[in-house]
Protein backbone atom coordinates (compact mmCIF):
# COMPACT_ATOMS: atom_id res chain seq x y z
CA UNK A 1 0.00 0.00 0.00
CA UNK A 2 0.95 3.18 -0.84
CA UNK A 3 0.99 6.66 1.14
CA UNK A 4 -1.87 7.99 -1.50
CA UNK A 5 -3.91 4.75 -1.01
CA UNK A 6 -3.88 4.84 2.39
CA UNK A 7 -5.29 8.47 2.09
CA UNK A 8 -7.86 7.62 -0.20
CA UNK A 9 -9.51 5.11 1.94
CA UNK A 10 -11.20 7.90 3.87
CA UNK A 11 -9.76 6.37 6.78
CA UNK A 12 -7.71 9.42 7.87
CA UNK A 13 -8.23 12.95 7.37
CA UNK A 14 -5.23 14.32 4.93
CA UNK A 15 -3.26 17.56 6.90
CA UNK A 16 -0.72 17.20 4.24
CA UNK A 17 -0.63 15.04 1.20
CA UNK A 18 3.58 15.29 1.19
CA UNK A 19 6.16 14.88 -1.91
CA UNK A 20 5.93 11.23 -2.37
CA UNK A 21 2.45 10.25 -1.99
CA UNK A 22 3.54 6.70 -4.10
CA UNK A 23 5.86 6.01 -1.53
CA UNK A 24 5.21 2.10 -0.34
CA UNK A 25 4.49 1.99 3.13
CA UNK A 26 6.99 -0.75 4.71
CA UNK A 27 5.60 -1.37 7.95
CA UNK A 28 4.61 0.55 11.31
CA UNK A 29 5.71 2.23 14.27
CA UNK A 30 4.22 3.94 17.33
CA UNK A 31 6.02 5.68 19.36
CA UNK A 32 5.09 8.99 21.72
CA UNK A 33 8.68 9.83 23.12
CA UNK A 34 10.45 11.82 20.34
CA UNK A 35 14.42 10.31 21.04
CA UNK A 36 13.01 6.75 20.66
CA UNK A 37 10.93 7.42 17.62
CA UNK A 38 13.92 8.98 16.39
CA UNK A 39 16.69 6.19 17.19
CA UNK A 40 13.90 3.34 15.76
CA UNK A 41 11.55 4.37 13.40
CA UNK A 42 12.47 2.69 10.19
CA UNK A 43 12.45 4.42 6.95
CA UNK A 44 9.40 3.62 5.38
CA UNK A 45 6.88 3.20 7.98
CA UNK A 46 3.87 4.77 9.12
CA UNK A 47 4.45 6.62 11.91
CA UNK A 48 1.16 6.90 14.45
CA UNK A 49 1.97 9.15 17.22
CA UNK A 50 -0.22 11.94 19.25
CA UNK A 51 2.97 14.56 19.16
CA UNK A 52 1.65 17.25 16.56
CA UNK A 53 4.54 19.17 16.73
CA UNK A 54 7.95 20.61 14.54
CA UNK A 55 9.92 18.06 16.76
CA UNK A 56 7.77 15.50 15.19
CA UNK A 57 8.18 16.64 11.77
CA UNK A 58 12.30 16.82 12.47
CA UNK A 59 12.29 13.37 13.17
CA UNK A 60 10.13 12.45 10.32
CA UNK A 61 12.49 13.94 8.17
CA UNK A 62 14.89 12.74 9.58
CA UNK A 63 13.91 8.99 9.67
CA UNK A 64 12.59 8.97 6.53
CA UNK A 65 8.96 7.31 7.37
CA UNK A 66 6.76 7.35 4.75
CA UNK A 67 4.48 9.33 7.01
CA UNK A 68 2.99 10.50 10.05
CA UNK A 69 -0.96 9.52 11.07
CA UNK A 70 -1.59 11.90 14.19
CA UNK A 71 -4.07 10.02 16.71
CA UNK A 72 -6.61 11.19 19.01
CA UNK A 73 -7.52 13.97 17.59
CA UNK A 74 -3.92 15.53 17.70
CA UNK A 75 -3.23 18.21 15.66
CA UNK A 76 -0.34 20.45 14.04
CA UNK A 77 -0.72 23.60 14.61
CA UNK A 78 -0.29 26.49 11.73
CA UNK A 79 3.56 26.57 12.18
CA UNK A 80 4.09 22.76 11.90
CA UNK A 81 1.42 22.30 8.81
CA UNK A 82 3.42 25.11 7.10
CA UNK A 83 6.53 23.13 7.97
CA UNK A 84 4.81 19.94 6.76
CA UNK A 85 4.13 21.66 3.59
CA UNK A 86 7.41 23.22 3.06
CA UNK A 87 9.07 19.85 3.64
CA UNK A 88 6.92 17.45 1.68
CA UNK A 89 5.94 15.23 5.00
CA UNK A 90 2.51 13.31 4.47
CA UNK A 91 0.92 13.71 7.82
CA UNK A 92 -2.81 12.29 8.26
CA UNK A 93 -5.09 12.24 11.33
CA UNK A 94 -7.79 10.69 13.02
CA UNK A 95 -9.54 10.56 16.52
CA UNK A 96 -9.27 6.70 16.71
CA UNK A 97 -7.23 5.62 19.76
CA UNK A 98 -3.29 4.88 18.52
CA UNK A 99 -3.55 0.99 18.95
CA UNK A 100 -7.08 1.18 16.88
CA UNK A 101 -5.30 3.76 14.02
CA UNK A 102 -2.23 1.37 14.10
CA UNK A 103 -4.12 -1.98 13.86
CA UNK A 104 -6.13 -0.94 11.24
CA UNK A 105 -2.83 0.02 8.72
CA UNK A 106 -1.01 -2.88 9.91
CA UNK A 107 -4.07 -4.85 8.34
CA UNK A 108 -4.36 -2.88 5.21
CA UNK A 109 -0.22 -3.22 4.87
CA UNK A 110 -0.35 -6.91 4.84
Amino acid sequence: MTVKELMETGRFGVVNEGAHPDAPIGGLFCCDLLSVAMSKAPAGAAWVTVMGNMNTLAVASLTEVACVILAEGAALDAQAREKAGEQGIPVLSTEEPIFDAALWVHTAIQ
